[in-house]
């Protein structure tokens, strides 16, 4: 008589077996798109197995918010939440892919609606509590190009979608969503922050709310449906860092 096997390795067999494993991650490395205040990321080899080491080792030199990353609530708000007291279950979530990559391929400056969500709910039913919610915009398109990025003007606006703050009001009051993330840079539409506004960032984390941000390959990934696994090192106290990310969902 065999032994019954665990629940949880028959579920992950299910699991694997049936879906699609889909990468939310750019790979970063120096040169990439960055905050201008950062400067670049330098790399310098310790060991190296080409040169007859034994191992290959590299020191990597770099912002936090670099590349895909992570933005704990400690990022804005002075007190909160950092990196290590994030628990592993908030990184486990339910996907929502919020799509809005048609309107901003003719107006960059466009923001998501509460009818795009209302719209969404007609189709997949209510924003479940606890969810990650992915703006969709097809920004990831022009990484890792940075003045295609940036988008700027004549007179150095920049012109990037970003989310709204009605739509962020609807989803962390009443929907009651666990974190957010997006294709572009910033939370914040490119008129807004190109004036220094950040608000809509700030809204986010002060709620005590995580984010990701320059997310990319959303357009492989369902509106509904999915599993969004996020993960990142745990320096103690840290207010960002790379992460990688990665949807598990039915083949589209």
């Amino acid at each position: 008589m065999s032994a019954e096997e665990p629940r949880l390795w028959s579920l992950h067999r299910e699991l694997t077996e049936g879906t699609v494993f889909t990468d939310l991650t750019h790979a970063f490395r120096p040169g990439q798109p960055h905050f201008p205040g950062f400067g670049d990321e330098r790399r310098e080899t310790l060991f190296d197995v080409a040169r007859g080491d034994g191992f290959t080792v590299h020191r990597y030199t770099l912002a936090g918010q670099w590349g895909t990353h992570v933005d704990p609530p400690s990022h804005f708000v002075a007190g909160a939440r950092t990196l290590d007291r994030i628990p592993v279950r908030e990184m486990v979530l339910p996907l929502v892919v919020l799509d809005i990559a048609a309107r901003v391929a003719a107006d960059p400056d466009t923001t998501p609606t509460l009818d795009d969500v209302a719209s969404w709910e007609r189709r997949n039913g209510p924003v479940p509590a606890g969810s990650f919610v992915a703006l969709r915009t097809g920004w990831s398109r022009r990484w890792p190009d940075p003045v295609a990025m940036d988008n700027r003007d004549a007179a150095g606006v920049r012109h990037t979608p970003g989310w709204s703050r009605e739509v962020l009001r609807y989803l962390f009051e009443d929907a009651g969503v666990t974190a957010i993330g997006h294709e572009q840079a910033d939370t914040d539409p490119g008129l807004a922050a190109s004036a220094g506004d950040y608000g809509l960032e700030e809204y986010v984390l002060a709620r005590d709310r995580w984010q990701l941000e320059l997310l990319t390959h959303l357009d492989r990934v369902p509106e509904a449906g999915s599993l969004l696994v996020a993960s990142w090192p745990r320096p103690h106290g840290g207010s960002g860092f790379p992460a990688r990310v990665f949807a598990i969902h039915p083949a589209v």
